[in-house]
């Protein structure tokens, strides 16, 4: 028996080259996990040098040296936070004194709610005749409360030192990339040998840059105001420390879909600690919604605009992914390397279909099935994928 001439059989990569990609593909994903704290702060600092990169640019077309322009922007960037830091240290303080009373009413609030639940009722001691009373049973959801506390409080205590040194860390590097910006891209310019790659790069890292910059600053305005807002709102409802919900409020905006999920249960948990049993208690849910619809729906579209839309499967999984390597880290990097990302399909040709799930297609409308079934013209093809 003749052996088949592998002139003739096609050229396709043996099944044991693909199960080498995606084992080396599942031990990237897990080295990226467990790697979180040294390439955290990298990645965040290369966000901020992003989003901060054009404003040393325009520093510099008016003679200032990048490095003093760096300087100026990282103090401006501490400045800032530490002023916001230090209007929330006295709510945060008196939050963090009052905790103890809150989570009793909170328990005590929730211990109503499950008695007029069937099946939720902590456990009654039997009755016994003739006998003295019975100690009654332990509730574990009460036991597992309170050990989940104390594990809460020694996790901050334990975890704020790393905190500090990652933040320095991220500071740090982000002044050296905003200062030596222009000699990095240069030299990574300069190593490439074709000119249409290095036009392609320098394309790219400008477009990135000018997204991501764009993104960041609209977004950072839109939920300052939407924190604002609710702070009012808050303050008018009698919702105890009001700036520190607003200050969380924006915080947890910059993560889509589950930021203002999780802030619409903290609020709730809130009102019931807050408040007695009555339609009060979901007043500062309610409220935040009616101010989320409004600022989801009207404002963001305006002011973000379509240049930045991208699809909210790609954002959802972004953030879902990015949240389960990196925790609420990730999930906040999540659209400004999803924004990067299209930046780098934009201009490969070779990525045209995962730019065209990235953006959505929003920009024309989706062809129904019959027609795609019937084939689409080649004009129209060649203009889709181009």
């Amino acid at each position: 028996m003749t052996a088949p001439d592998p002139r003739l059989e096609p050229s396709q990569p043996p099944r044991s080259a693909w199960a080498l990609r995606g084992i080396f593909l599942v031990a990237l994903v897990f080295a990226v996990r467990e790697a979180r704290p040294l390439l955290a702060p990298v990645l965040i600092a290369v966000m901020l040098t992003f989003a901060l990169a054009p404003a040393v640019r325009w520093l510099h077309s008016r003679g200032v040296p990048p490095s003093i322009g760096a300087l100026l922007l990282v103090l401006a960037l501490l400045l800032s936070t530490v002023s916001v830091a230090s209007s929330l240290a006295r709510p945060a303080a008196s939050w963090w004194q009052a905790a103890p009373t809150t989570v009793a009413q909170l328990l005590e609030q929730l211990e109503k709610l499950r008695a007029a639940i069937p099946g939720l009722s902590p456990p009654q001691p039997a009755a016994r005749l003739g006998r003295a009373p019975a100690t009654p049973a332990s509730d574990p959801l009460k036991e597992r409360l309170a050990t989940e506390g104390v594990a809460l409080t020694g996790l901050v205590l334990t975890r704020g030192l790393s905190f500090l040194l990652a933040a320095a860390a991220t500071v740090i590097l982000t002044y050296f990339l905003l200062a030596s910006e222009q000699w990095l891209l240069s030299r990574s310019i300069e190593a490439l040998p074709r000119r249409r790659t290095r036009a392609l790069l320098l394309g790219g890292v400008r477009a990135a840059q000018r997204d991501i910059s764009h993104y960041l600053a609209a977004v950072g305005i839109i939920n300052a105001v939407v924190g604002v807002i609710l702070a009012l709102v808050l303050w008018m409802l009698g919702l105890p420390n009001p700036t520190l919900w607003g200050f969380i409020a924006a915080l947890l905006c910059f993560i889509p879909y589950l930021g203002p999920m999780t802030l619409m249960v903290l609020l709730l948990l809130a009102g019931i600690a807050a408040f007695e049993t009555g339609p009060e208690i979901f007043g500062p849910t309610l409220s935040f919604m009616a101010i989320h619809a409004v600022e989801s729906n009207i404002v963001s579209p305006v002011i973000v605009g379509r240049r930045l839309s991208l699809s909210t499967v790609s954002v959802f999984l972004s953030v879902l992914f990015w949240g389960w390597l990196w925790g609420i880290v990730g999930a906040l990097i999540a659209v400004p390397l999803l924004i990067g990302l299209r930046s780098v399909c934009q201009r490969q040709r070779g990525l045209a279909l995962l730019r065209l799930f990235l953006e959505g297609d929003r920009r024309t409308p989706t062809p129904s099935l019959g027609s795609l079934l019937r084939g689409p013209s080649k004009s129209r093809s060649r203009k889709r994928y181009t």
